[in-house]
């Protein structure tokens, strides 16, 4: 057990953009597509933001490539699903 603790805290940014995207995967399971997309798009985004502000020792699973490279596919992705979002129609829901 205090190995996994140990574990998630080493990870803690990667774990917090995962849950952001098990939570927008409920929602658009639940048939709240816009709403899970635009949670993805957010959870990109924040993915992005980590990777630029905290070194690649902190990063940890977050790191791909190199920081810039990273950071500007990551707010590509995310633009690209927010756009998505906001295009998606919501047929009925809102």
């Amino acid at each position: 057990m205090t190995r996994v603790r140990a574990t998630v805290a080493r990870q803690w940014p990667i774990v917090t953009v995962g849950l952001i995207f098990v939570a927008a995967f409920v929602l658009a399971g639940a048939n709240f597509w816009r709403r899970g997309a635009l949670l993805i798009g957010i959870g990109t985004g924040v993915a992005a933001a980590l990777r630029l502000v905290l070194s690649e020792d902190r990063a940890g699973l977050l790191v791909l490539r190199d920081r810039g490279l990273d950071f500007a596919t990551m707010t590509t992705m995310s633009t690209v699903m927010l756009y998505t979002a906001a295009t998606i129609d919501p047929l009925g829901t809102s």
